[in-house]
């Protein structure tokens, strides 16, 4: 493991922003541009706690590492507030999009959680449409700027509100229209996706994919519960299964719980920077996804919440490549295990993986 005066060294960041991306966990609500913001918000008449956007951005970030966690909520009380009218909304998609295809990304799922933009009037299905409105426009701005880019919803159900059968049904109305999938996110203690069971058993009778926020905050229960009693496809964050990992010098034991995750293939959509900020992982370099990366799990590397944690792919995957000395095979090995994981049609799923992800990273060197 590297050290203050031994560090990895992985590739320059300049060759890690060219190679494609795949992102399969990023909150809409937690990627604002700071001027967006501070502009919507200054229209809006909602009050900021900072008014410049350098200044602004700071402020997200610093309350995200506070360790308080009543200061990392307050952030999203913010970006929620000024995502309550459809253009808002469209325009904050739109963005999204542009800022991932300018970092490389080539495929996105990106996952909000829509009964959080009612206040100003608009209906669930009138939130789906705003996003899917940006999302069009901000492929068609990538491709025009020669960075194209699939992006696609994928919508949250709060774990401690009552609208999970809810959204599930909205997710399966608009999935001909870029939904591809359903999330369940907030508190996990107290909150065990085994309350919206309803809702899941719903979407596997709709043929329906669904992740699951477990294992971030909460420990191996809540990972089993999202795999054994819902039927989870893949685990939003998934950190703490190295619970279930025994490492004692070169020996290492996988419990059953461990052992079926990586024998099923279950991806796991890890987020190393906001870990760290939530007290996940106490440092990068001693993220569990450095072992879990060595034996072989699923492993996926995501934002999260890319306004609080002042990163993006890139700067993610160099932070891996910096603790762990990863080359661009790995990062290459990364992208491919998210683009299999995708809520996609095999074909298209494929499709991308040997037409643009191969080449892209055979084009630097990989």
């Amino acid at each position: 493991m590297p050290t203050d005066t031994d560090h990895a060294i992985g590739p320059p960041t300049d060759v890690i922003r060219q190679a494609p991306k795949v992102l399969l966990h990023d909150h809409l609500d937690g990627g604002l541009r700071p001027a967006t913001v501070v502009d919507i918000a200054a229209r809006g008449g909602h009050e900021l706690p900072v008014t410049d956007p350098d200044g602004l951005g700071r402020w997200f970030r610093e309350s995200a590492d506070s360790g308080s966690l009543e200061r990392y909520l307050q952030t999203f009380e913010h970006t929620v507030a000024v995502m309550q009218d459809a253009d808002a909304i469209r325009r904050v998609a739109l963005e999204c999009v542009e800022d991932l295809a300018a970092d490389g990304v080539v495929y996105a799922e990106i996952r909000y959680a829509p009964e959080q933009h009612l206040t100003g009037g608009l209906t669930l299905q009138q939130v789906v449409e705003a996003v899917g409105r940006g999302f069009a426009e901000g492929e068609d701005a990538a491709r025009r700027a020669g960075t194209p880019i699939v992006a696609r919803q994928l919508l949250t159900a709060m774990r401690h509100a009552a609208r999970s059968m809810e959204i599930a049904e909205l997710a399966v109305a608009n999935r001909d229209q870029g939904v591809v999938g359903f999330d369940i996110a907030g508190a996990e203690a107290g909150y065990p996706p085994t309350r919206h069971l309803d809702a899941f058993e719903y979407l596997q009778r709709e043929n329906a994919h669904f992740t699951i926020h477990a294992g971030e905050a909460f420990g191996t229960p809540s990972i089993w519960q999202a795999l054994q009693w819902c039927g989870a496809d893949r685990l939003g964050h998934g950190v703490r299964i190295i619970d279930d990992v025994d490492a004692e010098g070169d020996e290492v034991r996988l419990g059953r719980l461990a052992a079926y995750v990586r024998d099923k293939r279950v991806p796991l959509e890890m987020c190393p920077s906001s870990n760290v900020q939530t007290g996940a992982a106490g440092s990068i370099a001693e993220h569990p996804i450095g072992l879990l990366t060595e034996l072989r799990f699923r492993v996926t590397v995501n934002t999260d919440n890319r306004l609080m944690s002042g990163t993006s792919m890139t700067r993610e995957m160099s932070l891996l490549a910096e603790a762990f000395g990863y080359g661009l095979d790995d990062l290459r090995w990364f992208t491919i295990n998210a683009m299999k994981s995708a809520f996609w049609p095999f074909d298209r799923r494929l499709a991308l993986i040997d037409d643009v992800i191969k080449p892209g990273y055979a084009v630097l060197g990989a």
